[in-house]
């Protein structure tokens, strides 16, 4: 299976993944041009569409693209997207016969509150839960939720490749340095973020082991995020460390 990040929007991707034999599945298309070049280019047949959660930015293109192909959408169930055709939860599996591929539906709760991801074929695509150095902001869950959302991420093999909705990547790693200034594995990082971003190259995907090494909200139970919660005045449990975290980046313009 090849795991093709296409550049939309202002900064998200849209994921393409593909087999050699010409099929494709695309997750969160916030719109179509994008996919439609991209089938094009590499001749490949669209499968289906896998969305992760209901913001338009995710969901945009699934008109256009279902106007010209006949495919099955997967989706939450939330009735704010009324193009699914097959919706899914916790515990579920999307297995597709072209491309053959099979994914576990892993609900994670804190972006929104149906959030979900798609586990499988060595990828974990995690719209906008986790991002590479980061996480998403808390638009209609609570802090408790998000952590255990992350925490289950975070018990996926570590080889696993974290497929990003957005290329968040440089201001994560800025915010995540002021938390754990030290991190040799953070350092390195974000030099390897920066060499790719100068040639216009995309940092993602990346592996989950280096997520849990550089992610300070995958870190919450650290010795660096807990000093520096502590530096913060907050010595609490790790629902109150990943709360500050939260909101300092909320408010952080590093």
């Amino acid at each position: 299976m090849h795991v093709v990040p296409l550049p939309a929007l202002a900064d998200n991707y849209i994921w393409l993944l593909h087999d050699d034999a010409g099929q494709a599945v695309v997750v969160d298309p916030g719109e179509a041009a994008p996919v439609e070049a991209a089938l094009k280019d590499r001749r490949l047949q669209l499968r289906a569409i896998l969305l992760t959660h209901h913001h338009h930015d995710h969901i945009g293109g699934v008109d256009a693209l279902l106007a010209r192909h006949a495919v099955p959408v997967y989706a939450p169930r939330d009735e704010r997207i009324a193009t699914a055709t097959h919706r899914v939860g916790d515990g579920d599996r999307v297995a597709l016969e072209q491309p053959r591929c099979r994914f576990e539906v892993i609900a994670v709760p804190g972006h929104t509150t149906t959030h979900i991801a798609y586990a499988g074929e060595g990828v974990l695509l995690c719209g906008d839960t986790l991002f590479s150095m980061g996480c998403g902001r808390l638009f209609e869950g609570t802090p408790g939720q998000m952590l255990a959302s992350l925490d289950r991420l975070s018990a996926l093999p570590g080889h696993t490749l974290v497929c990003c909705a957005h290329e968040y990547t440089a201001a994560n790693g800025r915010f995540a340095r002021t938390v754990e200034p030290d991190n040799a594995a953070l350092a390195a990082r974000e030099r390897e973020v920066m060499s790719l971003r100068a040639r216009d190259q995309p940092s993602l995907p990346v592996s989950l082991s280096t997520e849990r090494a550089t992610n300070p909200f995958l870190r919450t139970d650290s010795e660096g995020v807990i000093a520096w919660s502590r530096r913060q005045g907050i010595d609490g449990d790790r629902i109150a460390r990943f709360a500050a975290l939260r909101a300092n980046k909320d408010v952080f313009s590093g």
